[in-house]
C-alpha cells in the first residue's frame, strides 16, 4: 500500500481501540490514530469544532480513512468537506443518522439516549463498562474474551473527560448525514456485524445501498466491533481492500 491510513475511533474510546490495526498496518502505510476531542487524553473542543480538528491532523496527502461508529460518521463529513484529501472511506459499524427519528428507524431509541446522558453525568466509568459490554454482544467469543480485550483497550489510556462524552453525544444527535450520502463520491467499503447492538445492521445495509460507490462486507456473529472480535478477518478484507484502492489511485 502507497497510501497513508487514518482510523477515527468511536464515541467512549480512545486510539487505543485500534491497537489490533496500529502494528499490523504501521508495516504496510503510514498509519494515523488521532484522538477525539476530549477522549483518550486529547483536549476538550466544542461539538461544532471536532470536524476542523480532524481535519487538521489529516495528512498531507490524500488518505485511506477507516471510521468506526461516531468515528465513520465524522469520515463521511470529512469527505464531504474535503474531497480532495480523503481517497476512500472504510466504514465500520457505522450509520448516516445515530438518534431515532419519524422517518429513520435504525437509530438509537429515546430511552437508551437518555440511559446514555444520566449515566455520563452521573456514573461515567460504570456507563463506559456497560458501554464496551453492550459494544461487545452479539460476538460469538467467551466472557472471558470480553474482558480481555476491555483490558487491553483500557491499558495506559486515560478514560474521555466529562465535556468530551457530552461534546460527542451532542455530534451524535445533531448529525444527520442521509440527504448528502449522494454527494460521497469516494470508493467505500462497507464493514458491519450482523449482531451489532448499538447500530443495527439494517442501518448499514441503507448506507450501502445509498452511497454511490460502496461494497458491502459482513461479519456473521459478530457484534459491534469486528476489528476487535474477529481481527484476522478484518486486517486480511481491509489490507486487500486498501491495496486494490492504493492501486486504482496509482
Amino acid at each position: 500500500m502507497n497510501m497513508p491510513l487514518v482510523f477515527i475511533h468511536g464515541w467512549g474510546q480512545s486510539a487505543r481501540i485500534w491497537h489490533r490495526q496500529s502494528g499490523y498496518f504501521s508495516r504496510k502505510a503510514a498509519v494515523h490514530i488521532p484522538g477525539l476531542p476530549g477522549h483518550g487524553g486529547e483536549p476538550d473542543v466544542p461539538a461544532e469544532s471536532w470536524v476542523e480538528r480532524l481535519a487538521g491532523v489529516l495528512p498531507n496527502e490524500p488518505c485511506i480513512m477507516v471510521g468506526w461508529s461516531l468515528g465513520g460518521l465524522l469520515a463521511m463529513q470529512l469527505s464531504l468537506n474535503y474531497p480532495e484529501r480523503i481517497a476512500a472511506l472504510a466504514l465500520v459499524s457505522t450509520t448516516p443518522c445515530f438518534r431515532h427519528r419519524a422517518d429513520w428507524p435504525h437509530g438509537c431509541a429515546d430511552d437508551v439516549w437518555t440511559g446514555f446522558e444520566q449515566g455520563i453525568a452521573t456514573h461515567p466509568a460504570r456507563t463506559m463498562r456497560r458501554f464496551f459490554a453492550l459494544m461487545m454482544h452479539g460476538d460469538a467469543l467467551p466472557r472471558s474474551e470480553h474482558d480481555r480485550m476491555a483490558r487491553e483497550v483500557a491499558d495506559h489510556t486515560r478514560p474521555p473527560t466529562p465535556h468530551g462524552l457530552q461534546q460527542g453525544l451532542v455530534v451524535l444527535d445533531r448529525l444527520d448525514l442521509r440527504p448528502q450520502l449522494g454527494r460521497i463520491v469516494q470508493p467505500v467499503l462497507m464493514m458491519h456485524g450482523d449482531g451489532d447492538a448499538v447500530i443495527p445492521v439494517a442501518a448499514g445495509h441503507y448506507l450501502s445501498e445509498q452511497l454511490p460507490h460502496a461494497a458491502w462486507l459482513p461479519f456473521t456473529g459478530c457484534g459491534h466491533a469486528p476489528f476487535l472480535s474477529q481481527t484476522e478477518k478484518f486486517n486480511a478484507q481491509l489490507e486487500a481492500w486498501c491495496r486494490n484502492i492504493s492501486a486504482q489511485q496509482g
